[in-house]
């Protein structure tokens, strides 16, 4: 089991219009500081993704922000961070994200985050990785979502085993104590087409 030193977290770069995923992005990114946990993320100095950052370094934290140059002025990037990756693609963006961090989370957020978090999930379920995914389920944000998993699942579209490797949590606190813990399940693998 590989220690858990960085947690790659996937928020939205607006706000929202509910103040409660503004705090609780604070909130998370505090609890990150706290616990010596280096924060890589998307790099964006508004929304979620700038109170996340923000908080994490008011609290001493390290952060890692990585961003295409094609959104450095759209997503306004953070100029304060401990350390900035400026790349060229989105697709260079989320490898060394994936490669920085020891564990994943979504916040809420809009499309891009369900992007990264699928994505990060289904490596996990090909054995890309066998890194911890995880929601913070704040006040429900996600339960329509894990509704449509869960329906995935009893549909034979997702596997039971695959289901059990996105963690899910409405307590930060709770959630980072699993993340730490964390054992990959063990996943019959995947049989290639020859094998069928």
């Amino acid at each position: 089991m590989t220690p858990l030193r960085s947690v790659c977290v996937f928020c939205g770069s607006s706000p929202g219009v509910d103040g409660r995923h503004a705090d609780a992005a604070r909130d998370f990114g505090a609890r990150l500081a706290r616990r010596g946990l280096t924060l890589v993320y998307g790099g964006a100095r508004r929304g979620l993704m700038g109170a996340l950052a923000d908080a994490a370094l008011e609290d001493g934290g390290r952060v890692t922000g990585i961003i295409p140059r094609g959104l450095w002025a759209r997503e306004v990037g953070h100029t304060g961070l401990s350390e900035l990756l400026v790349v060229d693609t989105m697709h260079e963006r989320k490898a060394l994200m994936a490669e920085r961090a020891d564990a994943f989370v979504a916040l809420p957020g809009g499309a891009g985050t369900l992007e990264e978090l699928f994505e990060a999930w289904t490596w996990a379920m090909l054995g890309i990785h066998a890194k911890p995914v995880a929601v913070l389920d704040v006040d429900g944000f996600f339960a329509p979502l894990l509704a449509m998993v869960d329906h995935m699942t009893e549909a034979g579209f997702v596997r039971a085993a695959h289901r059990q490797m996105l963690l899910v949590d409405d307590d930060a606190d709770r959630l980072l104590a699993r993340l730490a813990a964390y054992e990959p399940p063990a996943v019959e693998r995947w049989l290639t087409p020859d094998e069928q």
